[in-house]
């Protein structure tokens, strides 16, 4: 997939979010909100170390989209995020109506680094965005920083050396 060297930018910044939460015990996970101006509105970085399963940045970033953003300007703007939403965040960013959607990892490339390491499948079966959400507009993965995700994935898993490629 082509990105723009702006798209690069925020997909580069979900990447540090994902590091942020691995280096404070949580999975690699992070995101950016964009308005239709390219201007990051809000970000975040996984939180469930403290036990509640809920806390994706995906989920955290649809919920601030509609306390803080008219429908038009939700529907306008592009969720950047380092993995493809699970579920449950498909389903909160079609129910605020936010746009666009650009990932680094797909679902089926996390679930497959999973499977290597011997993790245990999530209690939720993963989908692909477009099988929970028809209608939101989704681009990934970007293969240019599939690499650094993957190693994110390996060091928070307990395989700090990584896969073979």
């Amino acid at each position: 997939m082509m990105v723009t060297d702006a798209e690069l930018a925020c997909l580069r910044r979900c990447v540090e979010l994902a590091a942020e939460a691995v280096e404070a015990g949580d999975e690699p996970f992070g995101s950016v909100l964009v308005d239709a101006d390219g201007k990051v509105l809000a970000e975040d970085r996984n939180r469930v170390a403290d036990g509640d399963r809920t806390r994706h940045p995906e989920f955290a970033l649809a919920r601030w989209a509609a306390e803080h953003m008219t429908p038009g300007e939700r529907a306008a703007a592009t969720v950047y995020t380092s993995g493809e939403h699970c579920p449950m965040c498909a389903a909160a960013h079609a129910w605020v109506g936010l746009g666009r959607i650009v990932y680094v990892a797909s679902s089926a490339q996390f679930g497959e680094w999973l499977g290597e390491l011997g993790v245990p499948a999530p209690p939720v079966r993963t989908l692909p965005v477009n099988e929970v959400a028809p209608g939101v507009t989704v681009a990934g993965p970007v293969p240019e920083l599939v690499p650094e995700v993957r190693a994110l994935v390996n060091r928070c898993y307990g395989r700090e050396g990584g896969l073979a490629e």
